[in-house]
């Protein structure tokens, strides 16, 4: 079990996947079955008790594969979109496969239960929920249980390669520790919500995206820097903006914010940690 990182491994010490039989030990293996979100979100915690740490959060249309689901209504499974596994509302999923054709690129978008914007919304869905949108009717998309503003979809494969304009949207948004929304955010999150939606592959923990990319030496020479490397230091990870700023979701302002990067290196240095190293991807 050591060698596996239980973080995205489906394995504990009674119950484990199927697939991992003879590469892990457990009490027992099962098939998984695959599941969907159906509330707008769902948290994903590290035990199932509703005070347990938030370590994500799964979005309307994400899939899900459960490998258990117990009396007292909890969920344990994997997340197929960065293969987190955790602890899940049993009611915020359905069984089954979801064909989405649509994702939502509003910060939070409304669903109305007519195509009227007058009408009491019945849902709020967070930036990149999927959704499956039928027909258009009236600037709406007709679908995720109602109608939702068409200006705040887009087709499920498009991309919005600018990646730090994406996390730029989410400025102000209030920290939360394993948060992926306007509502609540994280470092990782933020750099994992921009990176996706520009159609880059991204997991979901600070050290899991430090090993993205290519590294580039840095000395502290900010001048080596370019818009849309990844600095990283331990247990922390933010995007190099224009002009030699940080864009990253912090506890220290306790929300997503852009400042000085030399004054930034300097606060969390006096706080005993430095920068690790800097990733540069292909697409920047």
């Amino acid at each position: 079990m050591s060698a596996f990182d239980p973080r995205i491994t489906p394995a504990r010490p009674d119950l484990a996947a199927l697939h991992l039989r003879g590469r892990v030990e457990a009490g027992r293996f099962v098939e998984g079955v695959v599941h969907h979100v159906v509330d707008a979100s769902a948290p994903l915690r590290h035990a199932p008790q509703a005070d347990a740490p938030l370590d994500s959060e799964a979005l309307q249309g994400e899939e899900v594969t459960v490998y258990e689901t117990s009396d007292e209504g909890w969920c344990w499974g994997q997340l197929a979109s960065d293969g987190y596994v955790g602890y899940l509302p049993a009611n915020a999923l359905a069984p089954g496969a979801f064909a989405a054709t649509h994702r939502v690129v509003a910060l939070r978008t409304f669903v109305f239960p007519a195509p009227d914007i007058k009408a009491p919304p019945v849902v709020a869905l967070p930036f990149a929920s999927r959704v499956r949108i039928a027909r258009e009717e009236k600037d709406f998309g007709v679908g995720g249980g109602g109608f939702i503003p068409a200006q705040h979809l887009a087709p499920l494969a498009a991309v919005a390669p600018d990646f730090v304009a994406t996390a730029r949207r989410f400025i102000g948004t209030a920290y939360l520790w394993g948060g992926r929304t306007s509502l609540g955010i994280d470092c990782s999150g933020l750099v994992q919500l921009a990176l996706q939606a520009a159609g880059i592959e991204c997991p979901r923990d600070s050290d899991m995206q430090a090993k993205l990319g290519a590294e580039i030496p840095f000395s502290g020479d900010l001048q080596t820097l370019k818009r849309g490397d990844l600095i990283c230091w331990k247990g922390h990870i933010g995007l190099v903006a224009e002009a030699g700023r940080l864009l990253h979701a912090n506890a220290f302002h306790m929300q997503t914010a852009e400042e000085p990067l030399a004054e930034a290196i300097a606060r969390i240095a006096k706080g005993g940690s430095q920068v690790l190293s800097v990733r540069r991807l292909a697409k920047t």
